[in-house]
C-alpha cells in the first residue's frame, strides 16, 4: 500500500547540487522529473536512492540514517542506500537506486541503476543446505520467512501451511483502514496471487498441521497428507480470546484476527445501526473507531479503570478515551457484559445497550498446542534461543508464539506485534539456511484512534515512573516509562523522529 513515488519538490537533482545544499544534514530530498529521491552523504560518498518508503509511503528524509541503510520514521523499515533492498519489514520491495557523478562541486543525479540480486545466505562449513523447508502458519512471520528464503536465492522445496482461507494479508490494516472502508481489499494481500507460483512457494490454503514428529522430521495435516522437511518454522500465531457470555454463538457476534472477520464485521455492517466493542485494548479501540468511521452508534464494554491502562498508563489511556469518545464513542469502564441478545446487550450492572453487532477484542493467546504435543519446551510461549531455534534442533519459531532471551541479563520477551513477527521470520529464514544470525531487534509496534497515531518501542511489564515530555493535549509528546532509572520503553504522538531515534538507543544499549 505504497504511495506513487511522484514528486517535484526540492532541487532538481539532474542539474546538480553541492553539500552546501545538505545545510549540515545528512540527507537532502530532491527531484529527478517527477521521482523524489534521496540524497544522503556516506562518508566521502554521496548515494542516490528512492525517497519514499515501500510500505505506507513514508518520507525516507525524515527518517534516520544507520551505517549505509536507512529507516522510515513511520513503521521503521529499513533499506539499504547501496542496492535499495528492503533489509528489515514491514517493507518488503526495495527502493529504486540512482547513478551519482561529481564534478567538482557539483552533485548530479543521473539514471537508475539496475540493483544487484540480493546475496545468497552463506552456508557453514558444519551446516548442510536444506532440501525441504516448511512453514507453519500463514501470517506475518510465515510469510516474511518464506519471502526471504526465496530473496535469498535457496532453490529448495518450500511449503507454506496455512489455516486462514486468505493468502498472506495486511493485518494491522483489518481493524484501522480496511475495516473503516478507507482502504480497498486489493490492498491487503501482502503479494498479489502469482507471486507464491512464480516463486515456486507452495502455499497450501485452509490446511491446519495437527502433529509434528520430530523424529522423523514430519508435519501431519489434518487431511492425512504428511510433509518431510530439513528445516521447520512454526508460526503459528495466535488465536482471540472467546469468553463463555450467553449469546456469545450468536452470528452477530465476531471476534477479529483473519481477512474473512474483518469482511464478515463489514458486511454485518451494512444493515446495522449500533455495535459494542467488549475491550479497551489496541485492537478493541481501532475496531471501535473504524466502526464510528463507518456511522454506527459504538459502546466500549471493558473491565479496566482506564483503557490501555496495561501498556500506557491511565494518563495516555484516558487521553485516548477523550479522542474516541469526541467521536461520539461512548465507554462503559469497570464493567463487563453478562449476556448478548438479538439487538442488545446486558451489562454486569443489569442495564442494556442497542447493539446490531457485538465485536469481542479482549485479547489472544498463542496456539502452542502443537509444539507442545511434540515435546519442544514450552514457557508462556515456545521457547527459542538468541538464533530463533527451539529445544528440537532444526525447529525454528516465529512470531506470536516465540519467546526468545530478550535484553541481556533481562527476562525473556513474547510479544504480540506485527513488525516483530515479520523481522523473526526473516531471522529464522536466514539462520534455516545456516547463518547463524541473532534476533535482536527492539520491539515496535504502532496504533491508530482517528487521527492520532501511537508509536511504541521497547518492551516495558511494568514500570515504577511514566514521564511525559511536551505536550499530550497537543498531540505533540513522547511518554517513556522507567524503572529503576532506565527507559524500557517510549510511546510518542507527533514525534516520530523521537521514535526512531529511541529505537536506535535501545538497539545499541543491548
Amino acid at each position: 500500500m505504497s504511495a506513487p513515488e511522484t514528486d517535484d519538490t526540492g532541487p532538481d537533482l539532474t542539474r546538480g547540487v553541492t553539500l552546501a545544499d545538505f545545510g549540515g544534514r545528512r540527507m537532502l530530498r530532491g527531484h529527478v522529473g517527477e521521482d523524489a529521491v534521496l540524497l544522503v552523504r556516506v562518508g566521502d560518498e554521496v548515494l542516490a536512492t528512492g525517497a519514499t518508503c515501500t510500505h505506507y509511503g513514508g518520507p525516507l528524509d525524515e527518517g534516520a540514517i544507520e551505517g549505509d541503510t536507512v529507516r522510515c520514521p513511520w513503521h521503521h523499515a529499513c533499506f539499504s542506500l547501496r542496492t535499495g533492498e528492503a533489509l528489515a519489514a514491514p517493507a518488503f520491495d526495495p527502493i529504486p537506486c540512482w547513478k551519482v557523478e561529481r564534478r567538482g562541486d557539483a552533485i548530479v543525479v543521473r539514471e537508475h541503476v539496475a540493483p544487484p540480486a540480493p546475496a545468497a545466505t552463506p552456508v557453514t562449513a558444519a551446516a548442510k543446505a536444506p532440501e525441504r523447508i516448511v512453514v507453519i502458519g500463514g501470517g506475518a512471520a510465515g510469510f516474511a520467512a518464506a519471502e526471504m528464503l526465496r530473496r535469498r536465492d535457496w532453490a529448495g522445496a518450500l511449503t507454506v501451511l496455512s489455516a486462514e482461507a486468505d493468502a498472506p494479508c495486511d493485518r494491522p490494516n483489518l481493524s484501522k483502514d480496511y475495516l473503516a472502508g478507507n482502504a480497498p481489499e486489493e490492498w491487503i494481500p501482502l503479494r498479489p496471487a502469482n507471486f507464491y507460483a512464480d516463486h515456486r512457494i507452495d502455499l497450501r490454503l485452509g490446511a491446519t498441521a495437527t502433529r509434528i514428529d520430530a523424529g522423523s522430521r514430519t508435519v501431519t495435516c489434518a487431511d492425512g497428507t504428511a510433509l518431510t522437511y530439513d528445516r521447520l518454522l512454526i508460526a503459528t500465531g495466535a488465536e482471540p480470546v472467546r469468553l463463555p457470555i450467553p449469546g456469545a454463538d450468536q452470528p452477530h457476534v465476531f471476534t477479529l484476527r483473519t481477512l474473512a472477520d474483518s469482511r464478515a464485521i463489514i458486511g454485518r455492517c451494512a444493515g446495522a445501526k449500533s455495535a459494542v466493542v467488549l475491550g479497551s485494548g489496541f485492537i478493541g479501540l481501532e475496531v471501535a473507531a473504524s466502526l464510528a468511521a463507518r456511522g454506527l452508534a459504538v459502546h466500549i464494554v471493558s473491565l479496566d479503570a482506564h483503557p490501555l491502562e496495561r501498556v500506557l498508563g491511565p494518563v495516555v489511556g484516558d487521553f485516548i478515551r477523550g479522542l474516541h469518545e469526541a467521536h461520539g464513542e461512548t465507554f462503559h469502564m469497570q464493567t463487563s457484559i453478562g449476556s448478548i441478545g438479538a439487538r442488545t446487550v446486558t451489562l454486569s450492572d443489569a442495564s442494556e445497550i442497542a447493539a446490531d453487532l457485538v465485536v469481542v477484542g479482549v485479547g489472544v493467546k498463542p496456539r502452542l498446542a502443537l509444539a507442545q504435543a511434540a515435546g519442544l519446551t514450552i514457557d508462556r510461549g515456545i521457547v527459542v534461543d538468541a538464533y530463533l531455534e527451539t529445544s528440537q534442533p532444526g525447529i525454528y519459531a516465529a512470531g506470536d508464539v516465540a519467546r526468545w532471551p530478550g535484553d541481556p541479563g533481562g527476562e525473556s520477551l513474547r510479544v504480540e506485534h506485527w513488525v516483530v513477527a515479520e523481522r523473526q521470520g526473516q531471522v529464522a529464514a536466514a539462520n534455516m539456511l545456516g547463518a547463524r544470525e541473532r534476533y535482536a531487534d527492539v520491539p515496535f509496534f504502532w496504533s491508530a484512534h482517528h487521527d492520532v497515531t501511537i508509536r511504541y518501542v521497547g518492551h516495558a511489564m511494568t514500570w515504577d515512573e511514566i514521564r511525559i515530555d511536551g505536550d499530550l493535549a497537543a498531540r505533540d509528546c513522547a511518554v517513556s516509562y522507567r524503572k529503576g532509572g532506565k527507559t524500557l520503553a517510549l510511546a510518542t504522538i507527533g514525534r516520530d523522529a523521537q521514535a526512531l531515534a529511541e529505537a536506535q538507543r535501545l538497539g545499541g544499549a543491548r
